[in-house]
């Protein structure tokens, strides 16, 4: 039963992968992903991920952060507040391909947002200090992914974190049921089911890195959370 679930979420379209969708619907799912991110936990993987290279700075330190697949830019903002506590800035800029979500994006505010593929930066190489990229790697399976992933590693200097989902029908079953007290637009509960069950395990994640060259650490988090992150490829120690 799971693998035929599988079979169909490998099929299915995603609202923010559909170039055709309706602004309104688009508009919709980013806002309820936001509140996923904070409800679930991923904001909070995400930063405790990202600590492990900030604490490193010293202080007083100002550092780039580039999220790759930003939304609304909710979780980058997140993640500078919680520096800011520690005496660390970080300038944000948040790179995403779909229209729609790179000016809700802008109109929140709080970080540069760049309309561009993340498989094709227009970054230099070891321009950003930090990068991050927060549930979008299970949009891009196989070789995308891959391209994606070695991108991250080019243009960081310090750190990358991959937050994803981690792959399980208990976790559908859940994002599922969620949704209705949530009050969730109903693309955002097809589209939450189809993200889970193209999701990872850890083992994957960790293969997923290896075949993009680089040797990432790989943690499990609450609410079916994964989170990879590595030092980048060459860079200085």
């Amino acid at each position: 039963m799971m693998h035929s679930w599988r079979a169909w979420a490998g099929r299915a379209v995603e609202t923010l992968d559909d170039p055709g969708a309706e602004h309104g619907v688009v508009v919709a799912s980013l806002r309820d992903l936001a509140r996923v991110n904070r409800a679930f936990g991923a904001a909070a993987a995400a930063a405790r991920r990202l600590d492990e290279f900030i604490r490193r700075a010293p202080a007083l330190a100002t550092l780039t952060l580039l999220d790759v697949g930003t939304g609304t830019g909710d979780i980058p903002r997140a993640v500078a507040r919680r520096a800011e506590r520690h005496g660390i800035t970080l300038r944000l800029i948040g790179l995403e391909r779909h229209p729609v979500a790179a000016r809700e994006a802008a109109r929140a505010g709080g970080l540069v947002v760049v309309l561009a593929d993340g498989a094709r930066m227009p970054f230099r190489s070891r321009s950003v200090d930090l990068v991050l990229c927060a549930k979008v790697l299970h949009h891009a399976p196989g070789e995308a992914g891959t391209r994606l992933l070695m991108e991250m590693d080019r243009v960081a200097r310090l750190g990358v974190v991959v937050a994803d989902i981690r792959r399980s029908a208990l976790a559908a079953a859940g994002i599922w049921l969620a949704s209705y007290p949530l009050r969730f637009h109903p693309a955002t509960r097809r589209d939450g089911v189809i993200s889970v069950l193209r999701g990872f395990t850890t083992a994957e994640l960790r293969r997923a890195c290896a075949a993009a060259g680089v040797t990432a650490t790989v943690r499990r988090h609450l609410a079916y959370g994964l989170t990879a992150a590595w030092r980048p490829t060459g860079a200085a120690a």
